[in-house]
C-alpha cells in the first residue's frame, strides 16, 4: 500500500499541469456539453445503432410518416423528423445527447461554476457507468427528456442570474421541449410549477426570514406554457380538432383494471348500461399492458381501441373514483410508492425486430441492416450484471440526497435545502404521474435516478475534492 501511495504522490505534479479550465467560461463550457455528449453517446455506439423501445416504430410512423397517433406524442414524433431521423436515427440520438450535456453544464455551471472541464467530464464518466443516463440519451424514446425538464426549470427559477439573453433563451426552448415531448413530462414540470409559484406569492417577510431564495418563475411558467401550447397546435395539425390528449383516460382505465377497481362498476352497471366493454367483463385480462398491447388475448380493440374507447374509458375512470374514493386514493399511493422504489435500467430494452420491422421498412428501410446488426436486436445485452451497479448506485443516492437535505435542516440552511429538496420532489412526483396514470414500471423510475447522483455530486463536490486533494496517509481533518 505504501509503494502504490508513494506512486500516486508522485504522479499528482503531473495533476497541475492541466489547466484550471472552469465551466464557468465559455470555451470550457463549450469543451464540456462536446465531451459530455460522446460520453452520453458511448452505450449506443457500443451497441451498433441506437437503442430501440417498443414505441419507437410508433413514433417514426406519426413523425416520417405522419399518421396520427393516438397514444403517442406528436411532439416527439415530430422532433424525430426535426432532427434528421428520416436520414438516420443516429442524428436523433445525437441531438438528445447534445441537449441533455448542454443541460448537464448548464445545472454544473449554476450549482457549482468553478467546477474545472476535467472534474465534469469525469463526473458525467462515472454516471455514464453507475446510472442508467447513456441507455436513455442515447434511446428513440421521449425517456431522456424526464431529467432535463426538472433540471432546466431549477436554473430558470433559482439560477437564471447566472445564465444571460442566449443562455435563458436556449434553456427556456429546451425545457419547453423536454416538457412537450410526453404527458407525463407536462404533468410533472406543471406539478413543479405550482410548487415554484407557492413560494413566489408566500409572504416576502416570511421567506426573508428563514432565508429561503424567492424563485423567479417567469421563464419556467413560459416554459410549461410553450409545452403545453404545442402539443394542442401539433393534434391539431393532425386531426383539424383542439384537443390535449386522446389516450390519458384509457392508460388511467388500464391501471385502475390492473388493481380492481373497474370490475366493481362493470359488475354493477352491466349489461343494463350498454359499455361496449359489457360482453368482456368477465375476462378481461389482469394485466394493464396484456390489456392495451396483447391483441391475441385482449378484447381491446374490440370495444374501440386507441382511436374510438377514451370517452368510455373516461367514464367508467370517474364512476370508479366517484363510488370507491378511499380504495382510488389508498391504490394510487401504494402505486406511487412502488415506482419510486423500481427503477432497475433494461426493462423493455430487448431485441425488438418482431415488433418494429414493419415499421422500419417504411419509414427508415436503409437504416435496417444496421438495426438488424446491433447487439439488442442479437439479444446480447445481459442486464443483470448492470443491475448490480446501478441499483445499489441508485439506492446510495437516494440515501445521500436524504441526508444532505436532512442536514440542511437541521442547521436550519434553508437555502442548501432548495436543490436537494427540489431533486426530491422531482422524484416523487414523477413516481406519483407515472404509477398512478400508467401502473409501475422499472423504466419509468430508471430513467430519472441519474439525476439525484448528479445532484449529490455537485452538492458535495467542496468535500470530495478536498478528499482528493490530501495526501496518502495524512488523516482528515476532524469536522
Amino acid at each position: 500500500m505504501s509503494e502504490l501511495g508513494s506512486t500516486i504522490a508522485g504522479l499528482r505534479p503531473f495533476r497541475f499541469a492541466l489547466p484550471a479550465a472552469p465551466i464557468v467560461e465559455p470555451l470550457y463550457e463549450f469543451l464540456g456539453t462536446i465531451a459530455l455528449s460522446l460520453c452520453l453517446l458511448s452505450v449506443a455506439l457500443w451497441n451498433g445503432f441506437p437503442i430501440i423501445f417498443y414505441d419507437t416504430g410508433a413514433y417514426m410512423l406519426q413523425g416520417l410518416g405522419h399518421l396520427f397517433i393516438a397514444e403517442r406524442s406528436p411532439i416527439y414524433s415530430g422532433f424525430l423528423a426535426v432532427a434528421g431521423g428520416a436520414t438516420s436515427l443516429w442524428f436523433v440520438a445525437a441531438t438528445q445527447c447534445l441537449i441533455t450535456a448542454f443541460v448537464m453544464v448548464e445545472f454544473a455551471r449554476a450549482v457549482r461554476p468553478q467546477l474545472s472541464l476535467w472534474a465534469l467530464v469525469a463526473i458525467g464518466a462515472v454516471l455514464c457507468l453507475v446510472t442508467g443516463l447513456p441507455w436513455y440519451a442515447g434511446q428513440i424514446e421521449p425517456d431522456c427528456f424526464v431529467a432535463i425538464a426538472p433540471m432546466a426549470l431549477y436554473i430558470l427559477a433559482f439560477e437564471d442570474d447566472k445564465l444571460g439573453a442566449v443562455r435563458k433563451a436556449l434553456l427556456t426552448t429546451v425545457a419547453a421541449v423536454a416538457i412537450a415531448c410526453h404527458s407525463s413530462h407536462i404533468a410533472l414540470a406543471a406539478g413543479l410549477l405550482v410548487l415554484l409559484a407557492a413560494m413566489r406569492v408566500a409572504p416576502k417577510a416570511w421567506i426573508e426570514a428563514v432565508g429561503l431564495p424567492r424563485p423567479r418563475i417567469a421563464l419556467a411558467a413560459a416554459s410549461v406554457v410553450l409545452a403545453t401550447l404545442s402539443v394542442y397546435a401539433a393534434n391539431y395539425t393532425f386531426t383539424r380538432n383542439v384537443f390535449f390528449s386522446r389516450s390519458g383516460a384509457i392508460f388511467l382505465e388500464a391501471r385502475m383494471m390492473e388493481d380492481g377497481l373497474i370490475a366493481p362498476v362493470l359488475d354493477a352497471d352491466c349489461p343494463k348500461a350498454d359499455y361496449a366493454i359489457c360482453p368482456y367483463k368477465d375476462r378481461l385480462p389482469s394485466s394493464a399492458d396484456t390489456w392495451l398491447w396483447m391483441a391475441s388475448q385482449s378484447p381491446f380493440r374490440k370495444v374501440g381501441g386507441f382511436e374510438k374507447r377514451e370517452g368510455e374509458s373516461a367514464h367508467l375512470v370517474r364512476q370508479s373514483l366517484l363510488r370507491y374514493p378511499l380504495e382510488n386514493v389508498i391504490v394510487a399511493l401504494q402505486d406511487a410508492a412502488l415506482q419510486f422504489f423500481w427503477f432497475q435500467t433494461g426493462d423493455g430494452i430487448v431485441p425488438q425486430e418482431w415488433v418494429l420491422n414493419r415499421e422500419f421498412k417504411v419509414a427508415i428501410p436503409q437504416q435496417l441492416n444496421a438495426y438488424d446488426r446491433a447487439y439488442q436486436q442479437e439479444g446480447q445485452i445481459w442486464f443483470l450484471p448492470i443491475n448490480f451497479v446501478h441499483v445499489p448506485m441508485a439506492f446510495l443516492s437516494l440515501a445521500a440526497l436524504y441526508v444532505i437535505l436532512r442536514n440542511a435542516i437541521r442547521r436550519r440552511d434553508w437555502r442548501a435545502s432548495v436543490l436537494p429538496a427540489f431533486v426530491a420532489l422531482a422524484l416523487i412526483g414523477n413516481a406519483f404521474v407515472c404509477g398512478v396514470f400508467s401502473g409501475p414500471h422499472g423504466r419509468y423510475q430508471s430513467r430519472i435516478m441519474w439525476l439525484p447522483a448528479f445532484a449529490v455530486v455537485l452538492i458535495a463536490w467542496p468535500r470530495i475534492e478536498a478528499a482528493m486533494a490530501r495526501r496518502p496517509g495524512v488523516p482528515a481533518p476532524a469536522t
